[in-house]
């Protein structure tokens, strides 16, 4: 006996597809969801926590700029002490500098040299005077720019003049002139700079061991 289904099974499994393909489309839209909603916490908890070191930085960049300005305003005041301590050092050593002007003066003024006016602005000596010849004021200046108190000697004015009538007129050099002086500092300075150099040299001239 043959059996005939006349249910409209086609129609049953179609829906049945259907309803399968429909429930996948759900289940994967869900799913979407769900990835894209813990995609975006995870950024937003990264995203939090970079924002939260940035503000960190930021916070330790402003106590470091603090810190750096504060140094700055400490550099400031202790330059500010060197100078005025430089300053008293200066004015205590420079009480000196005439008693060293004049004795280095009188030992370096040749004969036949004769002084007029000796005067002291700052660290700068003008002297004025009158000289037998012109080799005796190149004399003197020579004298004077190897000294370890006086530097850079510097004619102003180096002519001839008649001093004196009649037969006691005489025919001398007139002469102006200006020298520095140096302050004891720098003499220390300067023998230490001296001795650095030397001790270079000998250690350099020393033979090398083989």
């Amino acid at each position: 006996m043959i059996k005939i289904n006349l249910l409209p099974h086609r129609e049953a499994r179609r829906k049945e597809l259907k309803n399968q393909f429909y429930s996948l489309m759900m289940f994967a839209g869900l799913l979407g969801t769900v990835i894209v909603i813990a995609i975006g916490f995870v950024f937003s908890t990264q995203l939090s926590a970079q924002a939260e070191r940035n503000a960190f930085i930021k916070l330790e960049n402003e106590e470091l700029d603090k810190k750096i300005k504060e140094v700055a305003n400490l550099r400031q005041e202790i330059d500010a002490l060197k100078a005025r301590q430089q300053a008293v050092e200066d004015l205590q050593g420079d009480r000196n500098q005439p008693v060293f002007m004049m004795n280095e003066l009188v030992k370096l003024a040749p004969e036949g040299l004769y002084l007029t006016l000796i005067k002291q602005d700052g660290q700068r000596i003008a002297i004025k005077g009158y000289a037998q010849s012109h080799s005796v004021v190149g004399l003197f200046v020579n004298e004077l720019g190897s000294s370890e108190w006086m530097s850079k000697p510097e004619i102003i004015q180096n002519k001839a003049v008649g001093l004196g009538q009649g037969r006691d007129a005489k025919r001398v050099i007139e002469f102006d002139l200006n020298v520095g002086i140096r302050r004891p500092r720098e003499l220390e300075s300067a023998a230490a700079s001296a001795a650095e150099a030397g001790s270079a040299k000998k250690n350099s001239a020393k033979p090398k061991s083989p």
